[in-house]
């Protein structure tokens, strides 16, 4: 037998309102602000390939987060990173590193699973990012390798002296740490990071020498954060 159409509309209404009530018994918002920093291991992916390794450098920055599910929230941060590479000379008197100064905006799904006063947590998400600057540093004149008679041979070095030229980045990163929970409302933090650039810090025209110059990189962090509400 069919049930009438209100009576159905009804069932739900009465439904939908049990579990918004049960939710809501369940469930409190919190926000919490906090303070972070640590080191960044990075560099670039070049294609083609270059010989290089990873650049140490520092980050810091603020962060807000937001949760009302048992094991869910949204977490958004505004940092200052220090990227950029290493050449790997491979036991050659050399030394190159460009650093790459950037302001980055992340803004992840943060899961956690929590008990008593400590906490587990991945976070996942898109990042944006503006290049404030750019140095490098040499122990010889990048501008005239071709004079330099014992320079090791067979290897590109056009990324020595290009500057980049796209200022904007943008990417995926994702996480994983522990919180320790200090009376309710302070909280300590440790976590690995991992991000990958999807755009290119140079030129990747047809006619240029890399057609992906990716940035890429670990941090590891330290943060504070008050739980306001």
């Amino acid at each position: 037998m069919k049930l009438p159409t209100t009576y159905i509309i009804t069932a739900i209404m009465v439904a939908m309102s049990w579990l918004n009530a049960g939710a809501q018994a369940h469930y409190n918002g919190k926000f919490s602000i906090g303070a972070h920093g640590g080191v960044t291991l990075s560099n670039i992916a070049f294609t083609p390939k270059t010989k290089e390794k990873m650049l140490m450098g520092q980050m810091f920055g603020l962060q807000v987060k937001y949760w009302e599910e048992r094991n869910f929230g949204l977490l958004a941060e505004l940092n200052f990173e220090q990227g950029g590479w290493k050449e790997n000379f491979e036991g050659a008197p050399f030394e190159f590193e460009r650093k790459l100064n950037y302001l980055r905006l992340p803004v992840m799904t943060h899961i956690f699973f929590e008990k008593r006063h400590l906490s587990g947590f991945v976070n996942l998400g898109p990042e944006i990012g503006y290049l404030l600057s750019s140095t490098k540093s040499a122990n010889f004149d990048v501008n005239n390798i071709d004079g330099i008679p014992d320079f090791p041979p067979n290897r590109e070095t056009d990324q020595l002296r290009l500057e980049p030229s796209h200022r904007f980045d943008y990417g995926i990163t994702a996480g994983a740490g522990i919180e320790f929970i200090i009376k309710r409302r302070h909280r300590i933090s440790l976590e690995g990071r991992y991000y990958f650039g999807i755009g290119n810090i140079f030129p990747d025209d047809r006619k240029d020498t890399f057609s992906a110059s990716r940035n890429s990189s670990i941090l590891i962090m330290l943060g504070y954060s008050f739980r306001v509400k």
